[in-house]
């Protein structure tokens, strides 16, 4: 199937899954797209590729022989903004707070049908994609509650949304910590993960991506906090 400049697909996919029959399907499928897709039976073999961080996509399970899968993704994002997807079958109430903190761009549960792992392959590769190349600035509108794409799209904000928006715009395109995050919210700050942060700053970005087109520039820093990387001002 052709590729569209409406729905991009990235043009390198390392695929990591010590499932051989799930990874081989899933590598003929993507490559049905016209996908160059490498394989990977586990995260040491990734590793020892001669160019493991040159890819402009990666697909990975969690529970692998090697490296653990989250720490995999605190690995490649050292080295790579390329899109992150996981599908895995880790079943735990932290799994999804633990990988986007750790710097996945999006997570699916197994069993994921391969149409669902295309869909979400084109919708992060296209914000990563366009925000590499993007320099449009955004404003936030406090007093309307409200936050403006750099393409005009005006994106209403909830008083929380609109408070984690307001640490962005003072930390001036810095790491906004976690601790930071969690005092200017009024949450308490613990020693674990809080999966309710993680939770609020995936919902704020998933309702950006839905009312604009522009590229989301919030990203997760591993064991850091978050990041609004692009320019950013108030009204």
């Amino acid at each position: 199937m052709p590729q569209t400049n409406a729905s991009p697909l990235p043009r390198t996919l390392a695929l990591v899954d010590d499932d051989p029959e799930y990874r081989e399907y899933l590598a003929a499928h993507l490559r049905g797209l016209e996908i160059e897709v490498s394989t990977f039976g586990d995260s040491n073999e990734l590793l020892a590729h001669t160019s493991p961080f040159s890819f402009n996509f990666y697909i990975l399970d969690l529970m692998l022989p090697g490296v653990d899968g989250v720490e995999l993704i605190r690995i490649l994002r050292r080295r790579t903004q390329a899109g992150l997807l996981v599908v895995s079958g880790r079943l735990a109430p932290d799994v999804f707070s633990s990988v986007v903190d750790a710097g996945a761009d999006m997570h699916l549960s197994k069993p994921a049908s391969f149409d669902q792992v295309v869909v979400a392959i084109r919708a992060v590769h296209r914000r990563v994609a366009s925000y590499s190349g993007s320099s449009g600035e955004w404003l936030l509108d406090r007093q309307a509650g409200r936050l403006i794409a750099p393409d005009g799209v005006r994106i209403d904000l909830s008083d929380l949304d609109l408070a984690v928006m307001e640490r962005f715009v003072q930390a001036e395109g810095q790491a906004v910590t976690r601790e930071s995050l969690c005092h200017h919210l009024g949450r308490p700050v613990t020693e674990e993960p809080d999966n309710t942060l993680s939770a609020i700053i995936y919902r704020l970005r998933r309702r950006i991506e839905r009312a604009t087109a522009s590229p989301v520039p919030l990203q997760a820093l591993s064991r850091v906090g978050y990041v609004f990387r692009g320019p950013l001002r108030s009204a």
